[in-house]
């Protein structure tokens, strides 16, 4: 890896060249990734001298056909997800009949694949796969329950299959999972809450889902393709705070946890072209406020709109939560802000909020510390954006966690970990 990194306030304390990632989690000495292709699944990084970071076990997938990019741990319990690798793409193919049938009724007898490819935009390959993909068909998603008691060797208690593409990113206690995933029935990622307390006998307890997404019972969605779903959901108390992609953010009741109400909402999409990410509640308040931090996702940046960036909310009232400011990162503030194929604007933040200081994944724009103090005015108080690893275009930061000690984890979805620590 080359020494062009560019910071402020953050010191480099160690990289480490390891498959790109979707999420790291640092509990204790240990930090866990998901990584975003198979055949690698899950690493385990001992990170107790951050100066020396060590991969002290791997765990694969176990299909070329599932990738296992999100991890959560808690005490001696980890979960992965497990989920169709590719899933948009490869869904995709299902307008292929749809294609063919365009093009007959325009006077084309037997479409080629040529002409297939031409007409959606993609390559004789991409159709090629696509119709592999369906023939193949996929039965794999669900999520997988570890013991992680000794961190060099994950033991594999249980594996509960869902439906659909399977399980996306989820959050988890000692009793249960909040899991993001397609079930049957349904139109895009609904919640399933399952009790993990018995890691032998799974057992769901509960579903929520938006108006709309329950089609098998007669529900009609207002809005087309997979546009609103719930991207995931994070407790707090008797709340989860759930992102809902094109549809904003809701808040849910879990007092009652067989029955999870809405008791909050906001959307302020489509004047907002890019999705939902992540709503978390700051868990101090700022002058007698409740605060919640949003984040929008770098998807399919809309030339002449703002790149995906940073919200805080009034949630003081969540029967009027109320936007307080955003915060932005400009493409002068990176120099691969424009390079061709990949994303620029914001992914992630850590998610617990216990002071005033955000750390936040911005593609790349790398790692940006973002000072919440006023939350009418956030402001950046420190950055750092990694060198591009051997055969990448750019960094890609993609996730993002801070442990006990105030070292800062920052991930990759292409390839490298870097540690770091803040001096602001």
């Amino acid at each position: 890896m080359t020494d062009a990194r560019i910071s402020s306030n953050l010191k480099h304390l160690a990289g480490l060249d390891i498959a790109g990632g979707g999420q790291i989690v640092v509990q204790g000495d240990f930090a866990y990734i998901g990584h975003m292709k198979p055949p690698l699944g899950t690493s385990v990084v001992d990170v107790s001298d951050p100066e020396q970071p060590k991969v002290i076990a791997e765990l694969e997938v176990g299909s070329p056909w599932s990738h296992t990019h999100k991890v959560r741990v808690c005490g001696s319990r980890m979960i992965t997800n497990v989920e169709q690798d590719r899933r948009h793409f490869l869904r995709r193919g299902k307008q292929i009949p749809e294609i063919i049938q365009q093009l007959q009724n325009e006077g084309v007898a037997n479409p080629t694949t040529e002409q297939i490819a031409q007409s959606m935009g993609i390559t004789v390959q991409d159709v090629s796969d696509m119709q592999t993909g369906l023939e193949r068909g996929y039965d794999e998603g669900g999520f997988k329950l570890w013991d992680i008691s000794d961190p060099t060797r994950p033991q594999l208690l249980n594996y509960v299959q869902t439906h659909g593409f399977g399980v996306h990113r989820f959050d988890m206690d000692q009793n249960h999972a909040y899991i993001s995933t397609e079930m049957e029935g349904f139109v895009g990622n609904i919640l399933v809450i399952y009790d993990i307390s018995d890691p032998q006998n799974i057992a769901e307890v509960s579903r929520w889902w938006m108006p709309g997404q329950n089609v098998a019972a007669g529900e009609v969605p207002t809005w087309s393709g997979y546009g609103n779903r719930l991207h995931h959901a994070m407790r707090v108390g008797d709340e989860l705070w759930a992102s809902v992609w094109h549809a904003g953010i809701r808040v849910i009741d879990v007092t009652d946890i067989t029955n999870p109400v809405t008791v909050g909402s906001h959307n302020y999409h489509p004047a907002v072209v890019e999705p939902t990410h992540t709503i978390l509640p700051a868990q101090k308040l700022f002058d007698g406020k409740r605060i919640a931090l949003v984040c929008d996702e770098e998807h399919n940046h809309r030339h002449g709109q703002p790149h995906a960036g940073l919200w805080v909310f009034d949630v003081s009232d969540l029967n009027n939560i109320i936007p307080l400011s955003t915060f932005h990162v400009s493409e002068l503030d990176s120099p691969w802000s424009r390079t061709p194929g990949c994303r620029f604007g914001m992914h992630q933040f850590q998610e617990h909020i216990e002071a005033d200081k955000v750390f936040c994944a911005w593609f790349a724009g790398g790692l940006r510390v973002v000072d919440i103090s006023d939350p009418y005015k956030p402001r950046e108080d420190g950055f750092f954006i990694p060198a591009p690893r051997p055969g990448a275009a750019a960094p890609q930061s993609n996730d993002v966690d801070t442990d006990a000690r105030g070292l800062v984890y920052l991930l990759d979805r292409e390839c490298g970990l870097d540690i770091l620590s803040y001096h602001g």
